[in-house]
């Protein structure tokens, strides 16, 4: 008896389908890469000449928003990358725009997070003097935060928002909601769990300068190698160990990193400076 022909070929609309979700996939992969390296090249071009060290001033409230802004879309989407693709493929209606609102509302939860740290920043420049120079609380803070971040890597918390970062279907399922309004509650439930995954790090970054491209760039991929690497625990040690010789260097031989001494100590400030 002839074999019957393949489920493949008796069901070429299954083929079509099968290509939509692959193309849907790709596609959104693509849109964020692309939307992450158009920002990687407006904030470099934005913080030109703006660092000044560890806790580097923030320019103007708006400006900095808004560099913010696009410093998190450049940090965060390519390892964000593989939910928001298999978001794409989930969805039924195959609706680009949906993709678009479940990182608009990723970025909204860091947009926000940028108007806590103006907030702060406005605090740190009222206390008397130079609370943050290098000379005086700034470099000795910059260590404990360096060790700081490097001890939450091991800390329940930290542990579960990662989880959460690094298991795409379990979250989806867990959180999935229909239409663009549900796109946008998606997406700003992913930036609360990795808000508690990274803000460590974040804090890393200004204690290093956040306006120094290096260090975004380190953080970044520090960020990328936990949520990606396959070996979780060996992507944890390896961040803890970097944030540890990272304070060791900052505490006896500062003059080794990048931005640290090149320029005076000056106060994390948000309107000290103008872009």
């Amino acid at each position: 008896m002839a074999a019957g022909p393949s489920k493949a070929a008796d069901r070429p609309e299954d083929l079509t389908a099968a290509f939509r979700a692959v193309r849907a996939r790709v596609g959104s992969v693509v849109f964020l890469c692309a939307v992450a390296v158009v920002c990687w090249w407006w904030a470099a071009q934005q913080m030109a000449g703006m660092d000044r060290g560890p806790w580097s001033p923030l320019g103007a409230p708006g400006w900095f928003l808004a560099a913010w802004t696009a410093m998190m879309a450049a940090m965060m989407f390519p390892s964000v990358s593989p939910t928001i693709a298999l978001y794409a493929r989930m969805t039924k209606s195959r609706n680009p725009l949906l993709v678009v609102a479940f990182a608009a509302g990723y970025l909204i939860v860091w947009a926000a997070v940028g108007v806590l740290v103006v907030a702060i920043a406005g605090l740190a420049n009222a206390a008397p003097g130079q609370a943050l120079a290098w000379d005086g609380l700034g470099r000795p803070l910059t260590v404990a935060t360096l060790l700081f971040a490097a001890v939450y890597e091991f800390t329940p918390w930290k542990r579960a928002c990662l989880g959460k970062c690094r298991s795409p279907l379990g979250f989806l399922l867990g959180t999935w909601r229909d239409g663009m309004p549900g796109a946008t509650v998606m997406g700003a439930k992913l930036g609360a769990w990795c808000l508690g995954c990274c803000w460590a790090l974040m804090a890393a970054m200004f204690a290093l300068g956040v306006m120094n491209i290096v260090w975004m760039a380190s953080v970044t991929a520090l960020i990328a190698l936990e949520k990606l690497l396959p070996w979780r625990r060996t992507a944890t040690y390896v961040t803890a160990a970097v944030l540890v010789c990272l304070a060791v260097f900052v505490l006896v031989a500062p003059h080794a990193l990048p931005g640290t001494t090149s320029v005076p100590m000056e106060p994390m400030s948000s309107a000290s400076l103008e872009p």
